[in-house]
């Protein structure tokens, strides 16, 4: 019956898999009949079903032994035999993954920040709460910084050379993760990472955080596959990452996508991913799993953005509107008519380049006209940007320039998946009208340009902005107690969300929004990091008539570093009776000494019975000693 049971599954799978493929270029890989799907072996049958797989003239891309699972692309026409095959558990498609797509929130490039701004985020979740109380703009001496926990950013690389990044901790996997064409990898980790400094930005973990990078996405955000995901993820695991960052994901869920984050989760890392920017109740994977954190987007008054997907898998909210973070690109978009220079922003999507024609009105752009090698002015409205853009191209114009149908400028889209042979550009409403009423039959040139690499700023809109918060403040509250759970960190942050919308867990703020210096005191009880004695070392100096006995105490907080500015407490008994205090240095460390002792006195010991530094709490439990010459709390010396 359980045989019977697989092939009837098999047999559905196969049949939804080449319903569903023909549909679409996107999922077929390829114009020659074959399709990229996932295959589940029995276990133990890995050899027998590569054999198999190559035998129909399967290309395998990628071999998940853990999952027993084959990547593949197949001949279509094999997939019925594979399905057949009897150590074949599961078919599924290897579906598609895009970086969410972010929006520019604000007309105008930041074209350089000095002196350093601090995004409205950081403060909204918390963040210069944990490491900067007192806003003096340096961070705490002692406060949590995230430097012993590592994240994982999957998305378009990273511009190691941007000049408010550079200094952070990072090493990355695929040609050029330390470049970014795109831009996306870059914004997400400059709100995690970038520099608390004299310009730009700064992060939510202020360039302390350990990074890796995984570059998935070209240039022009080339969307990738599902088993392109998994072999990510796996390899931000090798690399040793608590924390993975995804502001990417797709419509389908994949069982072995699911089965591999699982996975992954068991083992002890959080996963972290965008809920989506399509303002809708669709489920966005690998967001949606149950073992990663599905992030919805806010804005800065707390409230929820309608780009934002609602669902029963929103877990958690972060700023996502209007957030400023670091970019590799400049752009340059503008109309040049009778000596007067306009600026506009890039349609996305739209091609680059600078094109020169008679301006000429177009209206709405709704219909075709006798536009060749013009200048076309569009009024925004009544149709989506791309039909109007391929209006004008079909028509022969050399560049569409859109303006706005309300005040002010704004930013469009040709729509993932649409592209133009010419330049499109956008105008405020009131440079639009005019040159429409102005400036007709004049000779206009269109120029569309983006300078990279280059350090520079922008507004963004998106949960893929959202994403980036949460994973960082994930950091930095594990990075207070490194010996918690990934299950641990992420019940702390669920449990001290600010709670926004309707009471309790909703489909649209999840549990509401992450607050990093709330989720810390409910992990510490509220007490903050702890410190303890790790060393305790001997030494004694003995005289003709007396002799004497000094401690070193080497106090240090719960990642090892030494902790400087402990006040050490203790007692001497034996040889010798009294208290004795000393304050550690820069390497945390301290001695103290008793007096001088007679030669019949033949040992003495110190017993440490308090450590006091302000924002630290004493953890006696955790006192140690490497040497194994005392408990980390007593130690005896012997003349």
């Amino acid at each position: 019956m359980k045989r019977i049971m697989v092939i009837f599954s098999l047999m559905v799978i196969l049949a939804l898999v080449l319903g569903m493929f023909p549909l679409s270029g996107a999922f077929a890989g390829s114009p020659n009949g074959k399709v990229r799907v996932l295959v589940q072996f029995a276990p133990g049958a890995k050899n027998a079903m590569e054999r198999a797989l190559q035998g129909v003239g399967g290309e395998i891309h990628f071999a998940f032994d853990e999952l027993d699972v084959f990547a593949v692309t197949l001949p279509e026409a094999a997939l019925d035999g594979i399905s057949h095959n009897p150590n074949v558990v599961l078919i599924e498609e290897d579906a598609p993954r895009y970086f969410v797509s972010t929006m520019p929130s604000s007309p105008e490039t930041i074209q350089a920040l000095p002196p350093q701004t601090v995004p409205y985020g950081i403060d909204m979740v918390q963040a210069r709460d944990v490491w900067d109380s007192n806003r003096d703009g340096v961070v705490d001496t002692r406060a949590p910084p995230g430097s012993s926990r590592k994240i994982c950013i999957i998305d378009s690389g990273m511009y190691t050379a941007h000049e408010d990044l550079t200094g952070i901790n990072v090493t990355g996997y695929g040609t050029g993760w330390n470049s970014d064409g795109l831009g996306h990898g870059t914004h997400v980790a400059g709100t995690i990472a970038a520099m608390n400094d004299a310009l730009g930005v700064v992060g939510v973990t202020p360039g302390t955080v350990n990074l890796y990078i995984v570059k998935v996405f070209g240039d022009i955000g080339e969307w990738i596959y599902s088993s392109t995901l998994i072999d990510a993820a796996n390899r931000c695991y090798n690399a040793g990452a608590n924390i993975i960052s995804m502001s990417l994901g797709g419509s389908r869920s994949v069982a072995t996508e699911r089965r591999g984050f699982d996975s992954l989760y068991s083992k002890g890392v959080l996963s972290i991913a965008a809920a989506g920017n399509d303002g809708t109740t669709a489920y966005n994977y690998p967001a949606s799993y149950s073992s990663v954190m599905s992030v919805a987007a806010l804005d800065s008054t707390k409230t929820w953005a309608d780009f934002s997907q609602y669902n029963n898998q929103v877990e958690i909210a972060a700023p996502g509107v209007g957030v400023l973070s670091t970019i590799p690109y400049k752009e340059y978009n503008v109309l040049t008519v009778d000596g007067i220079t306009y600026i506009g922003n890039q349609i996305e999507f739209a091609a680059r380049g600078t094109v020169s024609g008679a301006l000429v009105d177009g209206g709405l752009c709704d219909a075709t006209g006798a536009w060749s090698g013009k200048v076309v002015l569009c009024a925004r409205g009544s149709i989506d940007f791309y039909t109007k853009v391929m209006n004008v191209q079909n028509s022969g114009g050399a560049a569409a320039v859109i303006y706005n149908n309300a005040p002010g400028n704004f930013f469009g889209t040709l729509g993932d998946g649409n592209s133009s042979t010419i330049p499109a550009i956008s105008l405020s409403q009131e440079d639009g009208q005019y040159l429409v009423a102005n400036k007709l039959g004049f000779p206009g040139t269109v120029e569309s340009t983006r300078y990279w690499p280059v350090s520079n700023y922008e507004y963004y809109d998106g949960t893929s902005m959202s994403t980036p918060h949460v994973s960082a403040v994930a950091a930095l509250v594990w990075s207070a107690m490194p010996t918690a759970t990934n299950a641990d960190i992420r019940n702390a942050l669920t449990v001290t969300a600010e709670d926004l919308g309707a009471p309790g867990r909703d489909v649209y703020y999840g549990y509401g929004l992450v607050q990093a210096k709330a989720a810390l005191d409910y992990l510490t009880g509220g007490s903050g990091p702890k410190v303890h004695v790790s060393d305790l070392d001997g030494a004694k100096t003995i005289g003709t008539k007396n002799w004497k006995a000094t401690v070193t105490i080497t106090v240090v907080d719960e990642t090892g570093v030494p902790v400087s500015g402990a006040v050490v407490t203790g007692t001497w008994s034996g040889g010798y009776s009294g208290t004795a205090t000393c304050t550690t240095g820069s390497v945390g460390t301290c001695s103290v000494t008793t007096g001088n002792m007679k030669l019949t006195k033949t040992s003495v010991t110190f017993t440490v019975t308090n450590v006091t530094v302000s924002g630290y709490t004493y953890d006696a439990s955790a006192n140690s000693d490497p040497d194994g010459d005392s408990t980390g709390t007593i130690i005896t010396i012997l003349k």
